[in-house]
């Protein structure tokens, strides 16, 4: 069975995850995941394409090294910030409606409620995905995707949510790896790529919030009989925790960064002899600095409420807040943190999980693949393997559209111009003998420009001119020979 490499890069706003796969069939093997941290990037969208580059070059030179292969291609996330969702609907009359609705229609269905959408600003904005709320037909409402799928109808229809984002948050993704000669095989809406990896079937089908916390944006995701229904993300994360903890504790946000990874904790008062520890860090000038563990988790309690608040107001702005019966699951880098799962399940009543990497594959020797942090990765990974994305190892088919070629028998055959015939008299001292040669034939001359009104006023004033100059002449001559002869 033929093998292939799935690569895909994580454009986070605090680290860049790579993550290579080797694929068999129906087998997915991690052989490579390393996490570095980004630049450039704020709010999971690129703002500065030569800063962004460096790590990403950094970690893609490690797999080859560590790998002895050499990366052309990768399948990237689009960045979660600043999408807004909107809805549209689209209908066909099918040619053939004694047959059944094959899977191709349902697709060209989808295309056609993406492509046809009116856009406020489509110079600056661009559709990030479509997905299917539900389909109609002659007879029946409200079917999924599997359903509508064999059906025989005339016609059918569909409602689509579209999420819509950022055209130039797309394009500085292409010069970052345009810069790196690297070739984006695929761009994923990671919502949907991360409940591949963390949601179960059940969980999909009865309801529930899928929340993940990155360093710059913290996304809500809610779904409803295996589809997503609603999306919202929130333009902070795990880096304004960090921003807190640096400036109240004076403090590098290295430093405030590593604290929060070793020590960070919510609810102070669930802490039980934690709370009592004092964290000791060694100053360059003013000696120790003590920081206790109490004061941190304070810190970082009351940013996460302020991040706990907006999660459940968009969970209400959705519509589905009684309606999530498998309750929240949370993940992301920030999800790690002690007592973040009790404090959002006592402040929602919602029951809560932590979202690890369900074992869908095998992971050897990449133990940080089957953390909270890695989920969009692997999603990627799994989203690519199943749209049967070509080998990372292989050579990108170019995306210039081809010459169309043009049947041989359609072709019009010219004769080749001939030249001048030699006589056969011809002698050898001469190039073509001593008789005149048939003079090639003139071309028919282009007719003349007609003359701009401008030209032929000045040609008149030009000839009424030369005609005064002359009576002038002779009418001098006249009378020089008049005299003379006096």
């Amino acid at each position: 069975m033929e093998e292939r490499y799935i690569a895909s890069v994580d454009l986070g706003s605090s680290k860049i995850a790579l993550t290579v796969a080797k694929v068999s069939g129906d087998d997915i093997q991690v052989i490579f995941y390393r996490e570095k941290p980004s630049q450039g990037i704020r709010n999971s969208a690129v703002f500065n394409p030569k800063k962004a580059a460096a790590p990403i070059r950094e970690v893609i030179s490690e797999a080859e090294n560590e790998l002895k292969i050499k990366i052309l291609q990768v399948v990237v996330g689009l960045p979660r910030c600043d999408v807004r969702q909107e809805v549209n609907c689209a209908k066909v009359t099918r040619s053939n409606p004694d047959e059944s609705i094959t899977a191709e229609e349902v697709e060209s269905l989808k295309s056609i409620a993406r492509d046809q959408y009116p856009l406020q600003d489509p110079e600056h904005e661009q559709i990030y995905g479509a997905i299917a709320q539900s389909y109609s037909e002659d007879e029946n409402f409200q079917l999924i995707e599997s359903d509508i799928i064999g059906v025989i109808s005339e016609t059918f229809e569909g409602n689509f949510k579209l999420f819509i984002g950022k055209r130039s948050a797309v394009k500085t993704i292409d010069n970052v790896f345009n810069d790196l000669e690297i070739a984006v095989s695929r761009k994923y809406f990671t919502p949907g790529a991360i409940a591949k990896a963390v949601l179960t079937e059940d969980e999909m089908e009865n309801g529930v919030a899928l929340v993940d916390f990155g360093g710059g944006v913290t996304s809500v995701s809610i779904y409803k009989g295996k589809i997503l229904r609603h999306y919202a993300s929130i333009p902070f994360g795990g880096k304004v925790i960090t921003s807190d903890i640096r400036s109240e504790c004076s403090i590098t946000e290295n430093m405030a960064e590593n604290l929060k990874m070793a020590f960070g904790a919510c609810q102070p008062d669930r802490l039980q002899t934690l709370g009592e520890k004092i964290i000791q860090i060694e100053g360059d000038v003013e000696g120790y600095k003590q920081i206790p563990v109490y004061f941190l988790s304070e810190i970082i309690t009351a940013r996460c409420h302020e991040i706990i608040d907006a999660i459940l107001y968009e969970i209400q702005e959705s519509g589905f807040a009684d309606s999530l019966r498998s309750g929240m699951v949370i993940t992301g880098g920030a999800a790690n943190m002690a007592n973040l799962a009790n404090m959002i399940k006592d402040l929602s009543g919602y029951t809560v999980r932590l979202g690890l990497p369900r074992p869908l594959f095998s992971a050897s020797g990449c133990p940080g693949v089957i953390e909270a942090s890695a989920t969009t990765s692997v999603g990627m990974l799994l989203s690519a393997k199943a749209d049967g994305v070509s080998s990372c190892i292989d050579a990108p088919v170019s995306e210039q559209p081809m010459e169309e070629e043009v049947p041989v028998e359609e072709v019009e055959t010219l004769p080749e111009p001939a030249g001048p015939a030699i006589p056969e008299n011809a002698s050898e001292g001469s190039l073509f003998g001593e008789e005149e040669l048939p003079k090639p034939e003139k071309k028919p001359a282009k007719p003349a420009k007609k003359p701009s009104r401008l030209m032929v006023r000045w040609a008149s004033i030009q000839r009424s001119f030369t005609k005064t100059l002359d009576n002038f002449y002779d009418k001098v001559n006249n009378d020089d020979n008049e005299t003379e002869e006096r």
